[in-house]
């Protein structure tokens, strides 16, 4: 049974319920979908004493606003946005506790790209297959925020009390992130492969939760397809960087289709994929060869 605990004032850019996502349905062209930076989300579980995949709220940037119909704890991670209860500076990843009608405000973060909203006991809304998460491109999970939206708050008796008021977390890079890359299964379509970790590349505007589309910086040497052949459809793992026709790689991320038909010439490695979701639109990445 879950209880009214928090009503969205302002939902920001865009904010989504997201939990670890739904696997195991691929068979039926269902993908995984979850949070984008999983790490982030499983800190704010952690912090509240909840299960690691309860779900929570994404924020794109910052912006959210929401007022407590109850006494309620939160957990704040992920892009370091300011946060406010009442006006009052609250610090980052730390437990926060707010009595019935206070207000928790979140400011834009500078660094990073998605904030995550953790509560107690986990946002309760009905599961589809077996998940909370809000799956962007398939159009499954609840609804997107906005502005009245109540959302009920599971109940946690079962859950170990919070014993940690603040988590270390290290700040959002702002800088060039580097990530690792398994090259295959299909980089013997290309000439040179290993040019993917030659210099750098810059995420462009064209980013979501599918996936970051990635330009060459400087004179970097392109990725050059072998030949112009068609590639049979195969699916597509989290992660996965598929090159257009362009030469542009595309990053897949959370929301990412599960088959494709351009040649995927690596895949990053599963725990870098979460630096992939707060990257931000101009700034620079580079791949490094990851050990198989």
């Amino acid at each position: 049974m879950s209880r009214a605990a928090l009503r969205i004032l302002d939902p920001g850019p865009l904010s989504t319920i997201q939990d670890l996502g739904r696997p195991g349905w691929f068979s039926i062209g269902v993908g995984v979908s979850g949070a984008a930076d999983r790490r982030s989300l499983k800190l704010a579980n952690r912090l509240l004493g909840n299960p690691e995949d309860a779900a929570g709220i994404e924020i794109l940037l910052g912006g959210l606003e929401l007022v407590a119909e109850g006494p309620v704890l939160l957990a704040v991670t992920g892009a370091d946005a300011p946060i406010t209860v009442d006006g009052v500076a609250h610090a980052h990843a730390s437990v926060i506790s707010l009595r019935a009608g206070q207000r928790l405000k979140l400011g834009m973060a500078a660094a990073g790209l998605r904030v995550y909203v953790g509560v107690r006991g986990g946002i309760a809304v009905d599961e589809i297959l077996g998940s909370r998460s809000r799956d962007t491109l398939a159009g499954l999970g609840p609804d997107p925020l906005t502005a009245g939206v109540a959302l009920g708050v599971g109940a946690a008796q079962a859950y170990p009390w919070p014993n940690v008021a603040v988590a270390p977390v290290p700040s959002m890079n702002s800088g060039v992130v580097t990530v690792g890359v398994l090259l295959g299964p299909r980089d013997d379509w290309f000439t040179d492969p290993r040019s993917l970790f030659t210099g750098a590349w810059q995420m462009s505007d064209r980013a979501d939760r599918v996936g970051v589309r990635l330009a060459r910086v400087g004179d970097g040497p392109p990725l050059i397809r072998i030949n112009d052949k068609e590639l049979p459809t195969e699916g597509m793992p989290l992660g996965a960087i598929q090159v257009q026709p362009s030469g542009e790689p595309v990053v897949f991320l959370a929301d990412h289709p599960i088959t494709g038909g351009y040649p995927v010439i690596g895949v990053v490695v599963t725990p870098d994929v979460d630096l992939l979701a707060q990257l931000r639109p101009g700034q620079h990445l580079r791949f490094r060869p990851a050990p198989s």
